[in-house]
């Protein structure tokens, strides 16, 4: 299942040649990550992912130039490959519906007290699971 987030565009996201700058669909990506981890995990009473988490790799592909808008965006976000100690989260970016941005980014659970990476808990296997999706072939 997808998880769906309205992400707004800001002015200042645009680059000298009038389209979203590129490195700026990382953040809309950790906005859309945020939301579903942090926001919609407390809605619904859990932890998410709250003990912390560590970006250990992105991947990104651009489809179409994004231009400001006053219309926010629609990051789509969902999880695969769920193992121990890692997972991999997925986003597509659509621009008044058309897709524009796809990536990804490996993430890995850490401890932050003792500064090293630590095994998934139950209940973060079990929340992650409800947001299994594959990719769309391109």
């Amino acid at each position: 299942m997808r998880y769906t987030v309205q992400v707004p565009m800001r002015w200042s996201d645009m680059d000298a040649y009038g389209h979203v700058n590129n490195v700026v669909h990382l953040q809309y990506f950790e906005m859309a990550r945020v939301a579903l981890f942090f926001e919609r995990a407390s809605l619904e009473e859990r932890t998410g992912l709250r003990r912390g988490t560590v970006v250990a790799a992105h991947d990104i592909q651009y489809k179409r130039p994004v231009v400001y808008s006053a219309r926010p965006l629609d990051v789509q976000v969902w999880v695969s490959g769920i193992r121990a100690a890692a997972f991999t989260c997925h986003y597509e970016v659509f621009d008044h519906e058309q897709l524009a941005v796809t990536g990804s980014t490996l993430l890995v659970p850490f401890d932050f007290s003792i500064d090293r990476p630590r095994r998934l808990t139950a209940d973060e296997k079990e929340f992650l699971t409800r947001w299994l999706d594959e990719p769309a072939t391109p």
